[in-house]
């Protein structure tokens, strides 16, 4: 199993290589096209080396802190115990933290600069909604995302994208590096200033694209390889089928704490309508969803069938009817019907923790 998860952490360390060239490149660039003095450059350089140390090396409390989660002792929540413990020894990994957060809308992320400081952290809603074996595929998903380096690559492109967005708005407030008479005494003073509008009309596009670019990716890699950690797609196609009518439903509310953490969700916590899904940091669901069938069918025809599968939980025909529905399940649950489907089995994994709901919601 070891070789399998190495596939897109390979792949995460090169790509985590070039995007750290790209952000440097980017400076170099409008520093450059604006005339920054060498003071400038400096300051640009301790910001962007200051946000990508803090958002990596700070990512699992800054992220739990964000989202008011609490940590839960074995007792506590039993399921996710043995489901995490499980999947951390197949993969040969270290155990992380558990915590749940007191919303309802229904997410997960984990976070942590590596696997031995690693969290995952599951909302109160998403326990609620989904059964066991769902649970398991979320859990796989998440895990993958630490095991393949994705926080570090979450890191650099958060502070590049941090990087770009203010030199873009120092731009239009103070108009680059040189002096006025320089601008305009020199032929060079035409492409200043042109720096200037570009950054500033472009920065927060660019910072936005890159951010969509590498967390879409990440979703793909991470739905992937959690699959095939739990050897069961179908069943993270089922959750994310439920987490997707359960999110539009009962979207979390928007904070700076919220929007900070919400690349490292499963699902895009908010509501997503017209032009902001063009720049939303999540795949369609639909896509991963037919992904993950597709996937299933494959590991079928190559004789690769989960224990929770092969021990009766659920048949992949029952699987794909219910996610044909659409979400009806998920949407009829958001509205009061007790959330599940026809594969359902043991309920939900929500009676397995305590009760959050008179907490502060993140």
């Amino acid at each position: 199993m070891n070789g399998k998860l190495q596939v897109h952490g390979h792949c995460n360390g090169l790509k985590t290589t070039l995007l750290f060239a790209l952000m440097w490149g980017v400076i170099m660039l409008i520093w450059w096209a604006t005339g920054g003095s060498q003071s400038t450059l400096g300051f640009y350089i301790l910001i962007g080396l200051g946000s990508t140390f803090a958002s990596y090396w700070f990512s699992d409390r800054l992220a739990i802190a964000s989202m008011h989660a609490q940590p839960v002792t074995e007792q506590e929540a039993p399921v996710l115990y043995k489901i995490v413990r499980e999947l951390s020894a197949k993969a040969g990994k270290p155990m992380p933290r558990i915590y749940i957060a007191p919303t309802m809308s229904p997410n997960a992320f984990a976070t942590g600069r590596n696997e031995r400081h690693a969290a995952v952290c599951c909302t109160q809603g998403i326990l609620q909604m989904l059964n066991e074996r769902e649970i398991r595929g979320v859990l796989g998903h998440e895990l993958m995302h630490v095991y393949n380096r994705d926080i570090l690559t979450s890191a650099i492109a958060s502070a590049m994208a941090t990087v770009i967005s203010y030199l873009g708005y120092s731009l239009m407030y103070f108009g680059g590096g040189r002096s006025r008479d320089d601008r305009e005494g020199s032929d060079s003073g035409g492409l200043g200033l042109l720096g200037v509008l570009l950054s500033t009309i472009l920065a927060p596009i660019a910072a936005s694209l890159i951010q969509m670019a590498i967390s879409r990716t990440r979703e793909y890699d991470a739905d992937e390889d959690g699959s095939k950690l739990t050897e069961d797609p179908e069943a993270l196609a089922s959750a994310l089928n439920k987490i997707s009518g359960g999110a539009a439903a009962m979207p979390m509310k928007k904070t700076a704490g919220t929007q900070s953490v919400a690349a490292m969700m499963i699902a895009n916590p908010f509501s997503a309508e017209g032009f902001s899904k063009l720049f939303s940091t999540h795949p369609p669901t639909s896509d991963r969803i037919a992904r993950l069938m597709q996937m299933g069918q494959e590991m079928r025809q190559q004789g690769v069938q989960s224990g929770y599968l092969a021990g009766g939980y659920a048949t992949s025909g029952v699987a794909a009817a219910d996610i044909r529905q659409g979400g009806r399940s998920a949407m009829a649950g958001a509205g009061g019907t007790q959330y599940g489907s026809a594969h359902d089995s043991g309920g939900s994994a929500g009676r397995y923790s305590r009760d959050y709901s008179q907490r502060p919601r993140g």
